[in-house]
């Protein structure tokens, strides 16, 4: 399973690709050096790992992404049901209202889902 973690600068440095793809890898450096300070070696070396984790792809130096924000959030709740609660959805679903009281709103809307879901 590919590992979806991002940390802080990741995340801030995706959301700047997905803000402006495509973006040519230069102008990506020129990015990055404006919004976060990094140095041209910074940028590649982040980029690199996002790659790696097969979120970005960079072809013919344009960088584009290979998940939207959307379905890297998607995968990263998968991952974390998967390895803190062994892929159970009720487990996790009863930590998190353990928690926090959900509302009558909340309730209804995680209904609306199982009944979407049943057939």
């Amino acid at each position: 399973m590919k590992e979806y973690h991002l940390g802080e600068i990741e995340s801030r440095f995706a959301g700047l690709i997905w803000e402006n793809e495509p973006i040519s890898s230069a102008d990506l450096v020129k990015l990055a050096e404006q919004e976060l300070q990094w140095k041209k070696s910074t940028t590649y070396t982040v980029l690199r790992r996002l790659i790696e984790k097969g979120i970005f792809k960079n072809e013919n130096s344009i960088v584009t992404s290979i998940l939207t924000q959307e379905e890297l959030a998607i995968a990263q709740s998968k991952q974390l049901i998967d390895e803190t609660f062994s892929g159970s959805l009720p487990l996790f679903l009863t930590a998190f209202a353990a928690r926090k009281k959900l509302t009558a709103k909340e309730i209804d809307e995680i209904q609306k889902i199982i009944d979407e879901n049943r057939g």
